[in-house]
């Protein structure tokens, strides 16, 4: 038997395993019915599941056609942005205000992609922070400051 595609072949591996991994130690909670589910029966579920996609994944890297399979390079800069961004704003909610938090954080991280455009990026700013205010503090009710306290008067 012949393996085309290892990336796929060991990933398929892993996931299997894992799968196999939640649905057995996931037998020492009760499993109950299927019209009263016991703690025990979501996480088999989901290790079954997680096994059946590993099985398919395995099964197409021995079936399918050969391709590329290496690995691309790794994005340290985008990484670094992305998660510089979503640091910054954990550390700057508390003193900038969710508003301005997710303009820097968007900002930041919208400048990790090579396709960066100021506009494009500004009209997203707007709706996905105009989003994040009615659904976090508007729709759920969460006790975050909007702005900072110097423009509050707080």
């Amino acid at each position: 038997m012949h393996v085309r595609n290892t990336r796929d072949f060991w990933s398929g591996l892993l996931f299997t395993a894992t799968g196999t991994l939640f649905a057995v130690f996931s037998q020492q909670y009760e499993m109950g019915t299927l019209s009263r589910m016991g703690p025990g029966w979501f996480p088999t579920a989901l290790g079954l599941l997680l096994m059946g996609l590993g099985l398919a994944i395995v099964y197409s890297a021995l079936r399918l056609a050969p391709e590329d399979t290496s690995m691309p390079v790794f994005r340290w800069r985008e990484l670094t942005l992305v998660l510089g961004g979503v640091a910054a704003f954990a550390a700057l909610v508390p003193v900038l205000g969710l508003i301005l938090s997710a303009v820097l954080l968007l900002f930041i991280a919208a400048t990790a992609s090579h396709e960066f455009r100021l506009g494009e990026t500004l009209v997203s700013i707007v709706v996905l922070v105009l989003l994040s205010y009615l659904v976090f503090v508007r729709g759920l009710g969460l006790q975050l400051p909007t702005w900072p306290t110097a423009f509050t008067g707080g």
